[in-house]
């Protein structure tokens, strides 16, 4: 074994070792007992003052903006999450005013666009979606629809949409390969659009003998790439080849 390796190796041992030897002797014996919580803390923990209140006591004072809240597209969402704690404003409600978000940039922390969220959730491109606006002018955050069905795509599709614009499908409709119920404008993961489930789909203009303009590129769907759907390999908003 090379020298230097040798000395990796120990530099590595002993901080190791030292790591281990620290969280023996630092960590609380009941810390693990409860998840990640101390047993023995318990006491303590319960002297800290209660901060939240809680959506019922919300609906004692605003019961109609908690039924709409109830029924509308936020109902997971606590009225706490963009109040912040309510428990001093409970107690105190002059004294203790909270806060009621406005400013542009706290809506787009769930809704900006982030293709790690589920299928279907409203997102928004914010430096294209009504820039100069508050997102509370448009829409009503205890019941969040849009204020108008959308015109097209890009409404909610920006990214794809200026994909798609600089690639060689930039003329064919979304809805050329997407079927999409009228209903997914404003309950977009309930009603979602389809997607092509053949190969046959994606032949009507690429196959060979097909009726499309000579420039469209050409394949034989007997032997090219059997086993798999088009879109599997060739992503349909900047198509390639591959």
């Amino acid at each position: 074994m090379p020298p230097q390796l040798t000395r990796l190796l120990i530099v590595f041992a002993v901080l190791a070792s030292g790591l281990v030897a620290a969280r023996h002797f630092l960590l609380p014996k009941t810390f693990g007992e409860s998840g990640h919580y101390r047993t023995a803390a318990v006491e303590a923990i319960t002297k800290q003052p209660v901060r939240y209140a809680g959506r019922e006591a919300c609906a004692l004072c605003h019961p109609d903006i908690v039924e709409i809240h109830r029924k509308g597209n936020h109902q997971t969402v606590a009225c706490e999450v963009c109040h912040g704690p309510a428990a001093a404003h409970v107690e105190s409600p002059s004294d203790h005013q909270l806060p009621a978000p406005r400013e542009r940039g706290y809506c787009p922390l769930c809704h900006g666009y982030d293709p790690s969220r589920p299928t279907g959730f409203p997102q928004i491109e914010p430096v294209a979606h009504n820039p100069l606006k508050p997102c509370i002018s448009c829409h009503n955050p205890h019941e969040p629809r849009p204020p108008h069905v959308p015109e097209d795509c890009r409404a909610c599709h920006g990214q794809i949409a200026r994909m798609k614009a600089v690639s060689p499908h930039v003329q064919l409709a979304c809805t050329r390969c997407h079927e999409t119920p009228e209903r997914h404008k404003t309950a977009p993961r309930e009603a979602r659009p389809d997607k092509p489930r053949t190969r046959e789909f994606c032949g009507a203009c690429h196959a060979q003998g097909a009726s499309s303009p000579k420039e469209i590129p050409r394949i034989d769907l007997a032997t090219h790439g059997g086993r798999f759907l088009c879109w599997q390999c060739h992503y349909p908003h900047q198509p390639e080849l591959n």
